[in-house]
């Protein structure tokens, strides 16, 4: 089940570098999880300062 960023983001970027597939990219006010690419690892969990990311 992929990721998803809630509007809780803060558009810091933190997680965008810790994506090893790069599914994780800024849309129009935050970021977003490209969910066809996102492979679930989890790995942009933990560098959410505002824990705005969460399964979908």
């Amino acid at each position: 089940m992929p990721r998803q960023i809630s509007n809780e983001c803060i558009a810091c970027g933190a997680c965008e570098g810790q994506c090893p597939v790069n599914a994780i990219s800024m849309g129009a006010e935050h970021y977003e999880v490209n969910a066809a690419e996102c492979i679930d690892c989890g790995a942009c969990d933990a560098q959410c300062p505002v824990g705005a990311i969460s399964e979908k």
